[in-house]
């Protein structure tokens, strides 16, 4: 969602930012998780430098809205699961996790859910893309951005229909 560098906007780095203006940015970014085009295709960007095809409007359909999206990320551990407007986020000092009531949104690119955790803009964003959580032999089929507490973490995630596989070997 937002980009690899490991950067945070400068917008989501205050944590003063309001609720609406994570609602407003989390479009914004999603867009710009358009997948790449295949190497034999010529790059296409708009003048506003959105990657991807612009003209493209139709929202992302590879999860869909009925769907339970759970997530996974380390460094500092954390996940949890999405499932319509309820959202849990789990740490290890709470396993149990926290309920947000959150919104969706599908862009381009992926999914976003956004709301509010602890008085701070939440924002997780699932975009389609290989994924390694690092410390398993499994393989998930999307990638999950979180935006919380003015830090971003990298993750993975997965719903039932496109479940993890063990990588090539493991177990």
């Amino acid at each position: 969602m937002f980009p690899r560098s490991g950067t945070v906007p400068s917008a989501m780095r205050h944590t003063g930012m309001k609720l609406r203006d994570a609602l407003f940015a989390a479009p914004l970014a999603l867009a710009a998780c358009h997948s790449a085009p295949a190497p034999d295709a010529a790059p296409s960007a708009s003048a506003s430098g959105v990657p991807g095809d612009t003209s493209d409007t139709h929202a992302y359909d590879g999860i869909h809205a009925d769907e339970t999206v759970r997530f996974t990320g380390t460094e500092p551990f954390w996940g949890g699961q999405v499932s319509g407007t309820l959202l849990t986020y789990s740490t290890p000092d709470k396993p149990d996790g926290d309920a947000i009531t959150v919104k969706r949104f599908a862009g381009r690119g992926g999914v976003s859910w956004s709301g509010t955790w602890q008085a701070q803009p939440f924002v997780l964003a699932v975009t389609e893309g290989s994924c390694s959580d690092g410390m398993s032999d499994r393989t998930y089929p999307f990638t999950a951005t979180l935006q919380v507490g003015g830090e971003q973490r990298q993750g993975c995630a997965w719903t039932e229909r496109r479940s993890f596989t063990p990588v090539e070997g493991g177990a």
